[in-house]
């Protein structure tokens, strides 16, 4: 019989009743995890009146607010899936996600209501609610309000989808990753061994709660455990100093990307920051620089660096704090419940640091992509899926993060698929062939590089570009640099060489 997955918000209210549990800073509202039991009791009877029942997906396209744990729990509570939505995308792209994932309804938060009216005409989906996020009156609070709260939890065991969150993929298209209950217990239990895990946990959460590591590195797994959730509404270096320096939250767990740690360093309040109340500072979703983690050592903050993706639900490798300074450079080692191999191209174990491709097992990893067997069939072997990334273990099993196979790159933390945006400007008329690749970028570490063969007579510049993807392209997606080449780069088979191209791009652009 599969493992019966269990109510996390009930247990809780029963055995810690008046234990704080979620704090929103820009409302100020406050949950113990009783009234938060009560409250996703509503959210549960608010979802049973529209319909919602096992199986079907719900949708968030908010900022960070208590209303996305809330409607996330209340899902769970009757089987129902919770789609991650990124609020950056456009209403096209917002809209095919929402037409495969087959959604039934989309919570808006009052900042994207115009995007969400876009995207709105270009789907079937039935019930869109509107909040503000922050508890005042909206369709959201009413229909709460009015609601028949539902406490029991739906049987579901550790088989069973409770997420569902979509990452672009090199054809293009983005894929629908499958989370399941038991990705996310296995996920906690791999943390919840170390010593500085558990009740007495108080995270902030200043990442976007549509992203894997926003919401399950510190967010789900603070409820898990039964702490304290302290959520922002979007990362902003003033606010998060301040909320640190705060000993009255007590904040004691922090998960940024480098970009982030950046924006603090550089900040003038850094210096007047009290930090040491943080147990547990975590950093990935890009290679964090060796002199970042080495800056904020002095300051007496320890660095983690992990590594993780939304197909292994965030979880995969981490350094611990007693690998800090020595291993500082390196991912960490296999999570209690992630395996890690680095394979070459024969599907072989590379020896101790040798670089090849990491690929991933165990129970915290997806069962696959949601309604894609073409993408399962290209992404696990025997049971291992390939991460796309290259890496190199050493004889310790600490992992280096060297390269990627894809030609992803990352852009202030998010991912970004070359194959997507050119898909885009191929349709320029301009444009005989065009490549994108990631340059370095100061500020978002790397940003888009257009590398595009001109038809003859034609001309075309940046500004063409950019006019071009206009409300086709995410702002994070938008390239920065227009480089123009007389042909493409090419190998045997006709695939275009980019690593040639970074070769051959200006070293103004970075590289």
């Amino acid at each position: 019989m599969p493992l019966q997955a269990r109510d996390w918000i009930e247990y809780h209210a029963v055995t810690t009743p008046d234990k704080l549990a979620m704090v929103d800073l820009m409302s100020q509202r406050k949950f113990t995890y009783a009234q938060t039991h009560e409250r996703t009791a509503q959210v549960a009877g608010f979802l049973k009146s529209k319909g919602i029942k096992k199986g079907d997906r719900v949708a968030f396209l908010c900022l960070n607010t208590t209303d996305v744990m809330e409607l996330i729990f209340g899902c769970w509570r009757l089987g129902a899936i919770c789609l991650a939505l990124n609020f950056r995308l456009t209403p096209p792209e917002l809209a095919f996600i929402l037409n495969d994932a087959e959604a039934s309804m989309v919570l808006v938060d009052k900042p994207f209501e115009p995007v969400g009216e876009a995207a709105k005409a270009l789907t079937n989906v039935e019930h869109w609610v509107d909040t503000d996020g922050l508890g005042g009156d909206s369709g959201y609070e009413r229909g709460l309000a009015a609601a028949t709260p539902i406490y029991d939890f739906v049987e579901q065991s550790y088989d069973d989808q409770c997420l569902l969150m979509y990452s672009s993929g090199t054809t293009g298209m983005p894929k629908g990753v499958i989370i399941t209950h038991g990705m996310l217990e296995f996920t906690v239990a791999s943390t919840a061994r170390l010593p500085d895990s558990g009740p007495h946990q108080v995270s902030l959460n200043n990442m976007p709660l549509f992203h894997i590591g926003g919401l399950n590195v510190t967010a789900l797994p603070s409820i898990a455990v039964g702490g304290t959730c302290v959520i922002m509404r979007m990362f902003d270096p003033t606010a998060t100093l301040q909320a640190l320096n705060s000993a009255e939250l007590g904040i004691n767990l922090v998960f940024m990307v480098p970009a982030a740690y950046n924006a603090m360093k550089a900040h003038p309040d850094v210096d007047k920051t009290d930090f040491s109340r943080i147990i547990t500072a975590l950093c990935g979703a890009e290679t964090v620089p060796v002199s970042l983690v080495e800056w904020w050592l002095e300051k007496g903050v320890v660095i983690q660096e992990g590594y993780g993706m939304t197909e292994t639900a965030a979880g995969g490798t981490m350094l611990h704090k007693e690998d800090i300074p020595h291993m500082i450079g390196s991912a960490g080692r296999a999570l209690l419940h992630s395996r890690v191999r680095i394979v070459d191209e024969a599907g072989k174990t590379c020896p101790p640091n040798v670089p090849g491709e990491i690929w991933f097992k165990g129970n915290a990893i997806t069962p696959g992509y949601w309604r894609n067997p073409e993408a399962n069939a290209k992404s696990f072997v025997d049971g291992w899926f390939k991460s796309g990334d290259i890496g190199r273990m050493n004889e310790q099993g600490y992992v280096y993060i060297e390269d990627r196979v894809k030609d992803m790159y990352i852009s202030g933390g998010e991912n970004v698929y070359p194959a997507e945006i050119e898909n885009v400007l191929y349709q320029m008329p301009q444009i005989t062939e065009v490549a994108v690749i990631g340059v370095a970028d100061e500020k978002f570490g790397e940003t888009g590089c257009v590398c595009a063969v001109v038809k003859e007579g034609e001309t075309l510049c940046l500004e063409d570009v950019l006019a071009h993807v206009e409300g086709k392209l995410a702002t994070f997606k938008k390239p920065k640099y227009l480089h123009l080449i007389q042909e493409l780069p090419r190998g045997g088979t006709g695939k275009v060489l980019k690593f040639e191209l970074r070769k051959s791009v200006p070293g103004k652009i970075g590289l």
